[in-house]
């Protein structure tokens, strides 16, 4: 008769250590904005309900910048 495999309960600690220290922010960047742009920010935040606009900034930058390389991925032909 063959035995059974025991299931894991729980993700593994060490696993999830590295995971966790992979995703810590650790490079900061700063940004300056003029007035125009700091309202349009300042009003979509009130508009929407957003209290941190760190993640706003790092959303918008990422998404272009994962889509630019997307589009300009080496080919071929």
């Amino acid at each position: 008769m063959a035995r059974k495999k025991k299931k894991s309960k729980g993700v593994d600690p060490d696993i999830f250590q590295k995971s966790r220290e992979a995703l810590k922010r650790r490079h900061r960047q700063v940004i300056y904005l003029n007035d125009s742009e700091m309202a349009a920010v300042k009003e979509y935040c009130d508009r929407f309900g957003i209290k941190g606009r760190s993640a706003i900034f790092r959303e918008a930058t990422m998404e272009m910048v994962l889509s630019q390389l997307s589009d300009s991925h080496p080919t071929l032909f």
